[in-house]
């Protein structure tokens, strides 16, 4: 829950670096409150509680991803990889799965030390 909880306070933070446990704890999380907010809007026959919750999640969920990125020493740019049908979501995931960069790189220090 803490990893969740430091993505909301670095809400819009593009720099530095994030460790896998913590964007996929995020990711999990999300998942959750997504399955959670679709199931209150089924009951009340809305789709607006879901559609909120994604438009507060996407800015963290963007900006996690970069820092991701950033751990295994890429640009944050490589997200728009994604926009390449299914082989661009499938070179997204091997990266998001790749260990960190030992040490220190060019986005900052290694979290794994910290």
């Amino acid at each position: 829950m803490n990893y969740y909880i430091e993505c909301w306070k670095k809400y819009v933070e593009f720099s530095g670096r994030a460790r896998r446990k913590e964007y996929w704890m995020f990711v999990l999380f999300n998942l959750i409150a997504s399955i959670v907010a679709g199931v209150i809007d089924g009951l009340l026959g809305t789709r607006m509680i879901g559609s909120l919750y994604s438009l507060a999640v996407l800015l963290p969920g963007l900006a996690v991803c970069a820092r991701r990125l950033h751990d295994t020493d890429r640009s944050g740019w490589w997200m728009l990889i994604a926009l390449i049908p299914l082989v661009g979501w499938i070179v997204l995931l091997v990266f998001m799965c790749l260990d960190s960069t030992p040490g220190e790189n060019r986005f900052g220090a290694n979290p794994k030390g910290s």
